[in-house]
């Protein structure tokens, strides 16, 4: 047990590229749910770009994180995602297990991330495996991420701040080391939902709107929340890597990047 909680202590260490508890990550594993985020050459420029910008992890299937060349990664954890569903299925959101903390071991990653869907069809069977994957990650020292949200047929308001609350706590209590949740409406009431959870809260960036990221980052930090998780509003950018720019200097402070870009010659040479 000493091994096991070291290794997910240095694990979770490495999460915070800033070392100061505060997470932004991005979010990639898209294009199983809803198809390709980017052209099939463009995706190496897509880790480099999110990588200079500042962010403190990407999040992919495992397929994908084998066509990641290491290096890109320097500074920059990898997460990998353990869940899946598609925009095709008969119930988009019943979520179910793809990969396993050993395949995530073998990649490398420093953290695995388990989707739930709170009010589902299926919840018993996603709560089943997200508290098998965290007993798996307790034997190996891996972080767990859930993202747990309040989805589903029997879900009226999916940002009431006590449900959100309720999911976060689920987390907490089936043994998760961060939960990534919505935004509660209004958002002032976020701060009842950081309040009320003894786990690091950080929130989904959510899809291409119209109101400002920044704004965004700014409400969920004054609320309490610890970070962000932003995809889409990312990779559908017009400049990925300025917009991750922008994020982490919220985030972690204007002395934070840029990075130098992450160059395999000269990750080659060292």
């Amino acid at each position: 047990m000493r091994t096991s909680s070291t290794g997910k202590s240095l694990r979770l260490a490495r999460l915070s590229r800033h070392q100061d508890g505060r997470y932004l990550f991005v979010p990639l594993d898209h294009s199983v749910s809803d198809g390709p985020i980017t052209a099939a050459d463009a995706f190496d420029g897509l880790i480099r770009d999110v990588v200079a910008g500042g962010a403190d992890g990407i999040v992919v299937h495992k397929g994908r994180a084998r066509a990641i060349a290491p290096e890109r990664l320097a500074g920059c954890s990898l997460l990998v995602h353990l869940s899946a569903s598609t925009a095709h299925g008969p119930d988009v959101n019943a979520k179910v297990l793809v990969g396993d903390v050993e395949d995530a071991i073998r990649l490398g990653a420093d953290a695995v991330s388990v989707h739930v869907n709170i009010g589902s069809d299926t919840e018993p069977e996603q709560l089943a495996d997200l508290g098998a994957v965290a007993a798996a990650c307790d034997r190996w020292g891996m972080p767990l991420l859930a993202m747990i949200y309040p989805r589903g047929p029997r879900v009226t308001d999916p940002y009431d701040p006590v449900l959100i609350s309720h999911v976060v706590n689920i987390a907490a209590d089936l043994g998760v080391d961060i939960v990534k949740t919505v935004l509660a409406s209004p958002v002032e009431r976020m701060a009842e939902v950081v309040e009320s959870s003894p786990l690091p809260v950080i929130v989904a960036g959510g899809g291409l709107g119209t109101s400002s990221l920044a704004d965004f980052a700014t409400v969920a930090l004054s609320a309490g929340c610890r970070g962000l998780a932003v995809g889409r509003r990312v990779f559908g950018s017009a400049d990925p890597r300025a917009t991750v720019l922008e994020l982490a200097q919220i985030l972690h402070g204007p002395s934070s990047p840029p990075f130098p870009e992450p160059s395999l010659r000269m990750a080659g040479a060292l």
